[in-house]
């Protein structure tokens, strides 16, 4: 991809206002995934130097810099905690449609400010109940819950100048016995429905989180639901604008494939119960 048009790199902490033109880089494949005309300046977020992952009793601070292998890696760790959450983190991680070389320089921040349906990141934060920390040039923070933090295919709730800091998954989420099931057209392709399920103790609430499928994130939450009232709640949760329609594929056969993965989760996740 021709980034001709980028006329300067700066650090990310650097007190110059911001321009038009000027976008955050932490590892920067999105730039050669896509054409990126408008830019001009990039302001590098890796000059912070922020740990990709702080774990302590409450949940995983995972910071918007981390790398896709480094949070394989511990979800890959055998003496970590939340093995269930890190056995769905794992499989999040290897639903990327790309090479070892770009999980070592894509991170969970930029798959996140992508936006894009098939993002595996935003899979897993939403499904995990994860929290976006933002930050503004005047270092005001705000936190959104990554489910609102994605409005629309390559939308977020960004505001001019801000950037994301670190995403938060709860221990209590981490804990939850949980699921992914995923669709692409071919074994290493984009997930064209990726659906994961969590079992909310102890309330015993099964929590579906649909990606891929559709343009942002949908969540439907059941109690001891038949299968016709889950197929009932999903097709009531998923109208035809909820759908993504590109070349990959067409809204009904997508959620005709969410309906499919959503039993089985559903079948699976309620034995454990």
């Amino acid at each position: 991809m021709d980034l001709a048009m980028v006329r300067e790199v700066v650090d990310g902490q650097s007190s110059s206002p911001w321009q038009q033109g000027d976008a955050w880089l932490a590892g920067g494949t999105i730039l050669f995934a896509e054409p990126q005309p408008d830019l001009r300046r990039l302001r590098d977020l890796t000059s912070y130097g922020w740990p990709p992952l702080t774990v302590t009793e409450t949940g995983i601070e995972v910071a918007a810099t981390c790398t896709i292998a480094e949070l394989l890696a511990f979800a890959e760790t055998s003496d970590a905690p939340w093995l269930r959450g890190r056995t769905l983190i794992a499989d999040c991680c290897r639903a990327f449609s790309s090479s070892f070389k770009v999980w070592n320089t894509a991170t969970v921040g930029g798959n996140l400010c992508a936006a894009l349906p098939a993002g595996p990141m935003i899979s897993m934060a939403a499904a995990l109940n994860g929290t976006c920390r933002m930050r503004g040039l005047d270092r005001a923070e705000r936190l959104v819950p990554v489910r609102d933090f994605i409005t629309g295919n390559g939308s977020t709730t960004l505001r001019p100048g801000e950037f994301l800091r670190s995403l938060t998954l709860p221990a209590e989420a981490l804990a939850a016995p949980s699921l992914m099931r995923r669709v692409s057209t071919h074994a290493w392709g984009r997930s064209v429905a990726l659906v994961t399920g969590v079992l909310e103790r102890p309330e015993q609430r099964l929590t579906l989180t649909v990606t891929a499928a559709t343009v942002r994130p949908v969540t439907v939450s059941l109690h001891r639901a038949s299968p016709a009232e889950l197929r009932d709640h999903l097709r009531s949760a998923l109208p035809r604008p909820a759908l993504l329609d590109d070349v990959h594929g067409r809204p009904l056969w997508r959620r005709h494939l969410v309906l499919h993965l959503a039993e089985e989760l559903c079948g699976t996740l309620t034995e454990e119960r």
